[in-house]
């Protein structure tokens, strides 16, 4: 699962005796959209454009192999190509505002193995470079400049393909290199997980984290039940994740700040009167929680997802409890861009 080289690997090969500071005019000259190569970066040497010119170091890491439209065209999915000829899907959504958001993916595949998404039959192939994950949105940002499409992408969810904490380092560095390079702010950018405990407690210790909001796929507040819908579980999940949620609210303190449980309502598994009042027991132990319901989205799998007025109940009793609960607008149902839905399943180039 070797991965590719990236730009900055490049530049340090071919040019071992650069300063730092060249690395950063690289940087600046890949998020320019008015440029398509590396000729046209001027800010950079000559001599430096050139020789990635002549490497063939790409300039964008990812290449558009298949773009579906949804019918009421809210949301597009596009299955790249990388270097190494893999593939991945990303996903470009309107929001509420009107303008957009980018679901990003972390890995070729995943081996997470969830019973409910498409993207853990894959298994996992390989991790995705910065480079990689990056250029998911300067594709999407290409994209909308051809097609003059209006709006601007606001929010980044890394809830694509793979689990972002199982490719921690790539992940970090691709999360701080747009921020650093977009006006996208800290605050409308998520990272889901399925609650990888060691990647959840390096990220307290890390300074060079940067202050994204977390969301943990949960999907059951009761450990057997966990289990069966995920089994990378560990063992006694929701008593560690308890703990280590107050302590990540104490180090991230603020206003704004707050954790979000993903959970996706699944009819007879986890809709029960029960199950809700576990995920309240669970959700006030840590304070300032967000309650996302997710609807099931057609995946292959045997399950079946809760009817309107099973949702409506569950919510209706976490509401009562005091929490804040939210459900989410499922898009792209009709080209499988949905939740859960990222499969790669046309993998071959025509």
């Amino acid at each position: 699962m070797e991965m590719p080289e990236t730009r900055a690997q490049a530049c340090r090969r071919l040019f071992p005796k650069e300063k730092n500071y060249r690395l950063k005019q690289l940087e600046a000259a890949v998020f320019n959209p008015d440029w398509s190569g590396w000729l046209e970066a001027t800010p950079l040497p000559a001599a430096l454009r050139e020789s990635l010119t002549a490497a063939a170091v790409p300039w964008i890491a990812v290449t558009d192999h298949l773009i579906q439209e949804s019918a009421d065209k809210a949301a597009y999915k596009a299955a790249l190509r990388l270097t190494d000829g893999q593939g991945i899907e990303t996903v470009l959504m309107r929001n509420r505002r009107g303008h957009w958001t980018v679901c990003l993916s972390t890995q070729v595949g995943c081996a997470m193995r969830c019973a409910f998404c498409a993207t853990g039959r894959l298994g996992l192939q390989r991790n995705l470079t910065d480079d990689e994950i990056v250029d998911q949105y300067r594709f999407w940002v290409r994209f909308m400049n051809q097609e003059n499409m209006a709006g601007q992408i606001t929010n980044l969810v890394l809830m694509g393909m793979g689990e972002p904490l199982a490719n921690y380092e790539p992940v970090r560095s691709a999360l701080n290199r747009l921020l650093d390079n977009t006006d996208i702010g800290p605050t409308r950018v998520t990272v889901s997980t399925v609650g990888l405990l060691p990647g959840l407690e390096r990220l307290l210790d890390d300074p060079h984290w940067p202050a994204v909001r977390l969301a943990i796929s949960l999907h059951s507040a009761d450990q057997a039940t966990r289990e069966s819908l995920m089994p990378t579980t560990a063992p006694d999940f929701n008593e560690k994740l308890a703990d280590w949620g107050q302590r990540y609210l104490r180090k991230f303190k603020s206003r704004r700040r707050h954790l979000t449980f993903e959970y996706l309502l699944l009819a007879g598994v986890n809709d029960r009167p029960k199950d809700a009042d576990g995920l309240i027991r669970l959700a006030t132990r840590i304070d300032k929680v967000k309650i996302n319901l997710i609807p099931f989205n057609a995946t292959g799998a045997a399950l079946a997802g809760s009817d309107e007025a099973s949702v409506k109940r569950f919510a209706e009793r976490l509401s009562a409890a005091g929490l804040d609960v939210t459900r989410r607008r499922s898009l792209g149902q009709d080209i499988d861009a949905a939740c859960g839905q990222l499969a790669n399943q046309d993998r071959t180039p025509d």
